[in-house]
């Protein structure tokens, strides 16, 4: 069990003292920046999906280990997120507040919205606080009334939900009205809120999204998800996100295991089955992944989030068919390339943010900012130890 217990030590021995040292006790929340050179800056922007993500952190840390203080941890970020990131005039979450409590950036956008309802909901579960719960069903029933056009989830909007330019969600040159990621993200918290509480209508609604993965998002001939879309779901462009792909094929197993519906087991399980294994065929070097491919030239890059995702995702390769012992391999494999590259062993640190094909932090880029959060490392941590209980060899 090397492996478990060494994911384990890093949890409990990095992850959560790095982000319980940036509470703020003062204004609330969390501190939202840390540069690479490790100074903090405490009158920086706080993004409200970097403290949904540290509030969701914090409640499933605590209920997979049962440390109090971690509950304590979760409440702190569930209070700043009541108190200050949500509107309570117009309804829905903010994008971003300055570090004393005051709106920063007031787009409304559909991602967030699904982050908080992410947050809350396992929130909810480790607190049992009832209040949680009926703040994640003001944000779903925002999404569903106010972020949805006839043919799906539309993204950003300004303070009175009146549509605007989704330039927070598009990158690589295009500008684009549907994403896969906010999709997934949507799907991501509505599984967590169907999962604390089964409301049928939400029951209803990841169904739906199942199929619309399943016809608009996946791309059979290029065993790929498309990612940016205009209004009617017509891709704008040749990308292949391997980080979202990998995320996605186990992202939907969750949902599909939480539904317990057969017909969707029938349905996608073949799509995030063929998701992970191309993603292991094109994207993985035998040591860690690469981040994307637009246009048949790939990004090298390798990104904290994409590699934190991979270890989870071929771990649930490995799941769902215990013949590809290859996943388990390329998911303990991957795990050495983070201890030896992603990890930052300086004190007072925490993951790098992006190495280069040779495992060197050249960028610099910070080590907290709005969207760099224990979301994605802490959640392989946890997903990991989780998963190990099941698994029928060692890790």
């Amino acid at each position: 069990m090397a492996m478990v217990q060494e994911i384990r030590d890093h949890l409990c021995g990095t992850i959560i003292p790095f982000w319980k040292r940036l509470r703020d006790d003062e204004y609330g929340g969390y501190t939202g920046y840390m540069d690479f050179d490790l100074k903090t800056d405490k009158k920086a922007v706080k993004g409200c999906i970097l403290n949904s993500r540290i509030t969701w952190f914090f409640a499933n840390a605590y209920m997979l280990l049962k440390d109090g203080s971690l509950l304590d941890e979760a409440r702190h970020g569930y209070e700043f997120m009541r108190d200050y990131c949500m509107d309570k005039e117009n309804g829905g979450i903010f994008w971003s507040m300055t570090y004393d409590g005051k709106p920063e950036d007031s787009t409304k956008h559909t991602y967030n919205q699904a982050f908080a309802i992410y947050a809350l909901s396992s929130y909810y579960e480790a607190s049992g606080d009832k209040e949680a719960l009926d703040m994640a069903y003001s944000l779903f029933h925002i999404i569903e009334e106010r972020c949805t056009d006839e043919l799906g989830y539309k993204e950003a909007f300004n303070l009175r939900f009146e549509e605007v330019e989704n330039d927070k969600l598009s990158e690589n040159g295009v500008i684009a009205e549907k994403t896969m990621n906010t999709l997934l993200h949507v799907f991501e918290g509505y599984t967590e809120l169907y999962r604390v509480d089964h409301n049928p209508e939400v029951k209803a609604k990841l169904e739906w999204m199942m199929d619309t993965f399943a016809d608009h998002m996946y791309n059979p001939k290029l065993h790929r998800q498309e990612v940016f879309f205009d209004r009617e779901y017509h891709t704008l462009i040749d990308l292949h996100s391997y980080g979202h792909d990998i995320e996605t094929a186990w992202l939907i197993d969750r949902g599909v295991e939480v539904i317990d519906n057969p017909h969707y087991a029938e349905k996608m399980t073949p799509i995030t089955k063929d998701l992970t294994a191309q993603i292991y065929k094109t994207a993985f070097d035998g040591h860690s992944l690469h981040n994307e491919c637009e246009c048949g030239v790939v990004n090298t890059s390798r990104i904290w989030w994409v590699q934190a995702e991979t270890v989870v995702g071929f771990l649930n390769g490995y799941q769902m068919d215990p013949s590809k012992k290859e996943y388990l391999e390329a998911a303990r494999s991957e795990w050495e390339y983070i201890k030896a590259h992603l990890i930052d062993s300086r004190e007072g640190s925490e993951w790098f943010w992006e190495v280069d094909i040779e495992g060197n932090p050249t960028s610099k880029k910070p080590i907290v900012e709005p969207w760099k959060c224990p979301y994605h490392n802490g959640r392989m941590c946890i997903e990991v130890i989780r998963r190990a209980e099941k698994l029928d060899v060692e890790l």
